[in-house]
């Protein structure tokens, strides 16, 4: 009876097709729809931003006190109060600043702005921060200064002595001038100066400026506070040198910006609470809002990205189902969705929250006059956050930027949702046709292995057939597949056993009419030959000797094979066994050099010491072989790991190109054909492995490291004595 032939291929694409196709349309109709919506969303925030840039327009006072108006603002100069979680200390420790150390600057040769002698190296610097809290401005610096001078304590000059000069203009325009000079550590006294820098004196006491001046083992800290009303947008502070206390002369100034002049001073960038005022409505959002300068400083923050508004809370409330299968999606099928889908976090790493400059393509492009929107993801990458902007126009001009940000955890959610009921529907087509596959498979998968286990049994490790395949009688692939390799054994195992068999055959074929040649050309030779017939008789009987050659190595190996099986094993010192082999080579290979490396300790194995001299003779004889002239063959023998290590290396020719465990093998010999040489069949380094294996070892050939030979590598297992 004839059956139709369907292959394994064709019966898997037809079964799996089918159930492929659904998930894939179904994801590919909800990704539509999240592009959909991540597209609402973009618009939708971009809609917030111009309408919070629609209040700010055209305010130029909320910007002006913020020193937005200026071209460029260069760090260090143009300084940032940062906002602090709370109120500083005064105590000239800065414990407290330890949570703000990535905001630090320093101020030193770059920020110089008077030294007496430029040929010597300025030994002044400082560390510097300011930060706002309530209604202060709260500073330090961190002073570098091998050699502090205070001033005197009946001293009414107050230029003679270390000192911190602090300058600003007003947010009425007023040039300001402001000196702290101290008698001894603790708490500072400030005086303001004359505005005139030309003048200094006379002095007031100004006692709303409050701080801390500390000796410290590098030089000394001062820690300060200034109330923000005294405070325009332009300060400024320079610190003054002086070494040497009776001339009292000074050596030199660094500083943020020059304090002489109004013009010179840097600006300050104090967060507005105008702005933060118009915007703090955002708060109770899930959009942050942002308002920056120009150059990209944060004027004000309000609100807060992480936190949950009330749609996206019932969004994700999970909804409530009574009935057998609502408890069961519950209980099943939502947790396996989820290994799946990404839900969206509650919490999550927000890089941006304390930020005091922002930059980005949106804001680039704000600052042009443009509307702007970008895609970012978290550091921790569990939240996609996107951020539109918008421009503040001041008299035609871009003078900052609007920027609300908002997480897509309320797509997120949606599509997971719109993804759990698409799920819910193919999860009972996939169930039918997944078991139907797991059976299928199932019966493959058996019927593979079943065939993988008898190839494996069929033939050992050295390629011997052991045992046949069953052919099967299934028409499919795998049942060709079964048919064909039952078929190759079997054909395999006749030509294996014709091989195993034919140099025996040979050898014990071959004796006789060997030894009948040799027998008739000694009797030959016997009865007188002339002079050119014992030309050829030599020929003949040096021909005969080597085919009696050949004869003998061919049954060595079967020789051996036999009597490796029943050998008795004991232990015995290897070292020993190699420095006798040695001794004797020396002998054998008079016109060879040997340099010999052997270990104190005897190195006990477990095996037969007779067949590991017939290895080493082997190995000796080839390395000779291939050895230069006039340079020597090295033998070693050592301890690697817990085996022995005998190593016999040689000058010559290179092993070719995976070549390195082939001639190993029986009847392979890398040697070039050439007549009149003796016979090689490629069998010693065959039987230097059958030992090497008898005796749990394993041997390797390698090109040495310097490139100018070939190593073979003997190891074998130490015995319990040695195997520390």
């Amino acid at each position: 009876m004839w059956h139709p032939r369907i292959g394994l291929r064709a019966k898997v694409v037809l079964l799996s097709l089918f159930l492929l196709c659904l998930p894939w349309l179904g994801y590919e109709y909800v990704w539509e729809m999240e592009k959909y919506l991540r597209n609402g969303q973009e618009r939708t925030l971009e809609g917030t931003t111009q309408a919070l840039a629609t209040a700010l327009h055209e305010r130029p006072k909320l910007f002006h006190s913020q020193a937005s108006f200026l071209t460029q603002v260069e760090k260090g100069r143009d300084l940032y109060a940062y906002p602090l979680a709370g109120p500083i200390q005064l105590d000239g420790k800065l414990q407290d600043w330890d949570i703000y150390r990535h905001r630090f600057i320093e101020y030193s040769d770059e920020h110089e702005i008077y030294k007496v002698d430029d040929g010597r190296p300025l030994s002044l610097s400082f560390t510097h921060m300011v930060g706002k809290y309530g209604g202060y401005l709260y500073g330090f610096f961190d002073v570098t200064d091998p050699s502090p001078v205070y001033r005197g304590t009946n001293s009414l000059s107050i230029e003679r002595s270390d000192r911190l000069m602090v300058a600003t203009q007003t947010a009425a325009g007023e040039f300001k001038r402001y000196l702290i000079t101290p008698i001894e550590d603790g708490w500072i006294s400030a005086y303001e100066l004359p505005a005139d820098p030309a003048l200094t004196r006379p002095v007031t006491p100004e006692n709303r400026i409050q701080g801390q001046w500390r000796r410290s083992p590098k030089g000394y800290v001062i820690e300060l506070r200034i109330p923000l009303e005294m405070l325009g947008s332009k300060l400024g502070f320079a610190v003054y040198d002086v070494n040497d206390r009776r001339s009292g002369s000074l050596e030199a100034i660094v500083g943020t910006s020059a304090t002489d002049d109004q013009l010179k001073l840097g600006t300050v960038l104090v967060p507005s609470p105008e702005i933060e005022e118009i915007i703090k409505g955002m708060r109770h959002n899930t959009s942050r809002i942002w308002v920056v300068d120009k150059h990209g400083r944060v004027l004000a923050k309000s609100g807060d990205i992480r936190s949950n508004s009330s749609v996206w809370t019932r969004d994700l409330e999970e909804e409530q189902d009574s009935s057998l299968w609502g408890e069961f999606s519950r209980q099943y099928l939502r947790p396996l969705y989820y290994r799946i889908l990404t839900q969206p976090p509650r919490d999550f790493i927000d890089s941006l929250q304390d930020s005091t400059e922002l930059t980005g393509s949106h804001i680039e492009k704000a600052l042009q006059g443009k509307l702007g929107s970008t895609w970012r993801l978290t550091p921790d990458s569990k939240a996609v956050v996107l951020a539109a902007a918008s421009p503040i126009w001041i008299d035609d001009k871009v003078m900052g930027v609007v920027i609300a940000e908002e997480t897509t955890h309320g797509i997120r959610t949606l599509r997971n949702k719109a993804l759990e009921k698409l799920f819910n529907i193919i999860l009972i087509v996939m169930g039918v046709g997944t078991l139907s596959l797991f059976i299928f498979a199932s019966n493959i998968s058996r019927r593979v292995r079943r065939l993988r286990d008898e190839a494996e049994l069929a033939i050992d490790n050295q390629g011997r057939v052991r045992s046949g395949i069953t052919p099967s009688r299934i028409r499919d692939e795998i049942g060709d597949l079964s048919r064909s390799f039952a078929s190759i054994v079997q054909r395999l195992g006749l030509y294996t056993h014709y091989l195993e068999n034919m140099s025996s055959r040979l050898s014990h074929e071959l004796r006789t009419p060997v030894a009948v040649v040799r027998s008739s050309l000694e009797h030959l030779e016997l009865q007188g030959v002339d002079e050119n017939s014992s030309k050829y008789v030599a020929r003949a009987k040096e021909g005969v000797s080597r085919l009696s050659l050949i004869l003998n190595n061919m049954s060595e190996a079967t020789r051996l094979e036999q009597s490796l099986a029943q050998a008795e094993r004991s232990d015995f010192p290897l070292r020993d066994v190699v420095s006798g082999c040695m001794q004797g080579y020396q002998m054998t290979f008079p016109d060879r050099k040997f340099e010999v490396k052997l270990p104190k300790e005897p190195l006990m194995i477990n095996g037969v010491p007779e067949y590991i001299a017939q290895l080493l003779d082997k190995l000796i004889a080839n390395a000779s072989e291939f050895s230069l002239d006039s340079t020597a063959i090295e033998v070693s023998l050592g301890v690697s790991g817990k085996q022995a290590l005998l190593q016999v290396s040689n000058m010559g020719p290179l092993l070719p190109e995976n070549m390195a465990e082939q001639i190993f093998e029986s009847m392979v010999s890398v040697r070039t054909p050439q007549g009149g040489e003796k016979p090689h069949l490629g069998l010693g380094l065959y039987i230097a492995r059958l030992v090497a294996e008898f005796h749990h070892g394993n041997i390797k050939a390698v090109n040495r490291e310097d490139g100018l030979g070939v190593t073979v590598q003997l190891r074998l297992p130490l015995g319990k004595s040695e195997n520390i």
